[in-house]
């Protein structure tokens, strides 16, 4: 069994927990997930099975998005609704502050990984070191929101808006969610987060797991898709001899190549009719394979 697996995590399950279940349910064990969601957010999560696995950096590379609703005039330690409330002070915050101010967020920004996270620093996790009562400095990092709209506003005693976010790969939304209360003066914290895209996989072409076990006990598999689905990278393809020639790692010349598109891009994805072998990467005018999977 190999392919992708577009996965709607529900809350509650880290990502490895999911990842578990799905080896135990599809009785394999070459499973793994393409980017962690924190246990509490819901959401698209792609699975890669069997050559999948293989491919799961080229799905993580890609944007992803998501529905997060903040909520302003209160912190958490974790900067989400699972952490303790460390300050709060009712806001007087209009709409069109936060709109303005969520314009200052657009393009390339400088994160700092929260405390509570899974980035290594001197050989432990953020969170290991947070769930000890200590803090330490944390180096920032860029990343990329591509589009940031308010999508709605609800004026209660501690506002809340919902934000349509999407951003690189690596962005912290609940940051996002507190250096925006930190720059309005006010505070906030994430309250919810859905992520309703990664790479090309759509939340409403998602599987629940309910859905998954329901099927797999008919011997079907309409929730696998082809390896292709997640690779943002121009197709080439080859004929069965220069496939063949491709495992082995040998290189085929670009007359001996046919594209469905023109190759702009250094690497690509090799295929032999509809059947993906591997990741080819074009030098000197011939295509050399890069990572063989089948």
């Amino acid at each position: 069994m190999d392919g992708i697996v577009n996965v709607l995590k529900p809350p509650g399950m880290t990502s490895a927990d999911v990842v578990a279940w799905m080896r135990r349910t599809l009785k394999t064990k070459k499973v793994g997930h393409t980017g962690t969601l924190d246990p509490g957010v819901v959401g698209v999560l792609p699975i890669c099975v069997g050559k999948g696995t293989r491919l799961a950096e080229y799905i993580t590379e890609q944007g992803k998005a998501y529905l997060a609703e903040v909520t302003f005039g209160i912190k958490t330690d974790t900067q989400d609704s699972f952490g303790k409330t460390v300050f709060e002070k009712q806001p007087f915050l209009k709409r069109a502050e936060v709109e303005r101010e969520l314009r200052k967020f657009t393009g390339k920004i400088s994160q700092i990984p929260p405390m509570f996270s899974a980035v290594h620093k001197d050989g432990k996790r953020l969170y290991e070191y947070a769930r000890q009562g200590i803090s330490i400095e944390r180096e920032p990092r860029e990343v990329t929101l591509y589009k940031i709209e308010l999508k709605k506003w609800y004026d209660e005693e501690f506002p809340r808006a919902i934000l349509y976010i999407e951003c690189s790969k690596g962005t912290y939304i609940r940051t996002l969610c507190y250096d925006l209360g930190e720059d309005l003066g006010c505070g906030a914290y994430m309250s919810y987060l859905l992520r309703i895209r990664s790479g090309p996989f759509e939340i409403q072409d998602s599987w629940t797991l309910e859905e998954i076990d329901e099927t797999v006990q008919t011997s079907l598999a309409p929730f696998l898709l082809p390896l292709t689905a997640g690779i943002d990278l121009p197709k080439v393809y080859l004929s069965a001899a220069r496939a063949n020639a491709f495992r082995n790692g040998l290189s085929t010349k670009r007359e001996l190549v046919r594209t469905s598109e023109p190759i702009s891009n250094s690497q690509v994805q090799v295929l032999e009719g509809e059947l993906l072998i591997g990741i080819g990467v074009w030098r000197e005018n011939s295509l050399f394979p890069y990572k063989v999977i089948g």
